[in-house]
């Protein structure tokens, strides 16, 4: 009998983690630098913590014709989300269990940002924030409708999550 607990490889965690692969190998995430200071040579990542830092209209002339669209947002790739974002997403397609007590609850979309929607439509999720004591500012909002939104700034504004 095995204690193997892990979770099945799902296509849509495949997809994720290939997409992660070649962002990391491309330098999506941060400017690499090399200084020498006369103790040897380091490496210094320098990681955008917003998607509102990243130029958006490479993303947006890459989105495929067939690409399903819910809302007229700006949008953000998955591999343009910061990588707490992904360990977000993997927790949503697994159904949890999630870290927070408030993550899987209903999102009432007050602030009216996202398409108009029936009540329990959307469900929020923590994407957490390293640094952070608290949950952080930073949410990814799932509809029933297979939509995904990610928030930086808690509620204020909001990208469409595609590809």
């Amino acid at each position: 009998m095995s204690d193997d607990v892990s979770q099945p490889m799902t296509p849509a965690l495949l997809k994720r983690l290939a997409i992660g692969l070649v962002a990391v190998l491309a330098g999506a995430f941060g400017v690499y630098t090399t200084t020498d200071d006369g103790g040897g040579a380091s490496t210094e990542v320098v990681q955008q913590d917003s998607v509102e830092e990243r130029s958006t209209d490479a993303a947006e002339s890459e989105i495929s014709d067939d690409q399903t669209r819910f809302s007229e947002l700006p949008t953000a790739r998955v591999e343009e989300l910061p990588p707490e974002a992904w360990d977000t997403l993997d927790l949503i397609d697994s159904d949890g269990p999630y870290p927070f007590d408030r993550d899987d609850l209903v999102f009432q979309n007050r602030e009216a940002i996202l398409p108009d929607r029936s009540r329990g439509h959307y469900r929020e999720y923590t994407v957490i924030t390293p640094g952070e004591n608290d949950r952080g500012a930073r949410r990814i909002v799932a509809g029933a409708d297979g939509e995904l939104y990610y928030t930086a700034d808690h509620y204020e504004s909001f990208h469409e999550i595609v590809g």
